[in-house]
C-alpha cells in the first residue's frame, strides 16, 4: 500500500465518503427537580393510598391540613383498586399570589380516576407546606354508544 492511501486497512473499494451525514444528537436537559406541587402530589398520594403513614407529612403541613389527612387516610381513599396501584396521572398548579400554589392532580387506580386538590403556602423559611387537601372522583365510564 502507498502512504497516500487514506483507506482503512482491509477496505478494498476506492470510493471516498462524499460528506458526513448530520448526527442526530439529543440535547441533554439538566435534571430539573420537581416543582413543589408535583412533589407534594406524590407525597399526598403515598399517604392517602396507604403506602406511607400520615405522620410522614407532619413537617410538611400547616393549619388544618394534617387533621384533614389524618381523617382521610384511614379509609385509603386513593388505595389500590382491583390490584391496580394508584398512579399520579396529571398534576398542575397555579400561583394566585406570591407564596401560594393551588394545585390539582388526577390519580388513576384500575378503572377509577380520583381528583385531588391541595393548597401550598411558602413560609418565612422558604419551605412549602400543605395547607389544605380535598378529594373527589368518579368511576370511569367506558365511552361508547348509549344513553348517558
Amino acid at each position: 500500500m502507498s502512504t497516500n492511501n487514506t483507506r482503512p486497512v482491509g477496505r478494498q473499494d476506492r470510493r471516498r465518503p462524499q460528506s458526513v451525514p448530520p448526527q442526530r444528537s439529543r440535547r441533554l436537559q439538566p435534571h430539573r427537580p420537581p416543582r413543589p406541587h408535583q412533589w407534594f402530589a406524590e407525597r399526598l398520594l403515598a399517604v392517602l393510598s396507604g403506602q406511607r403513614p400520615v405522620h410522614w407529612m407532619l413537617g410538611h403541613t400547616i393549619g388544618e391540613a394534617y387533621d384533614q389527612l389524618a381523617e382521610l387516610a384511614p379509609g385509603l381513599p386513593l388505595g389500590a383498586t382491583r390490584g391496580s396501584r394508584p398512579v399520579l396521572r396529571h398534576c398542575h398548579g397555579a400561583q394566585p399570589a406570591t407564596g401560594v400554589v393551588e394545585a390539582f392532580a388526577s390519580i388513576t387506580a384500575g378503572d377509577r380516576v380520583q381528583a385531588m386538590a391541595f393548597r401550598l403556602e411558602q413560609g418565612a423559611d422558604q419551605r412549602w407546606r400543605c395547607a389544605a387537601v380535598e378529594l373527589g372522583g368518579e368511576p370511569l365510564v367506558p365511552s361508547g354508544p348509549g344513553p348517558r
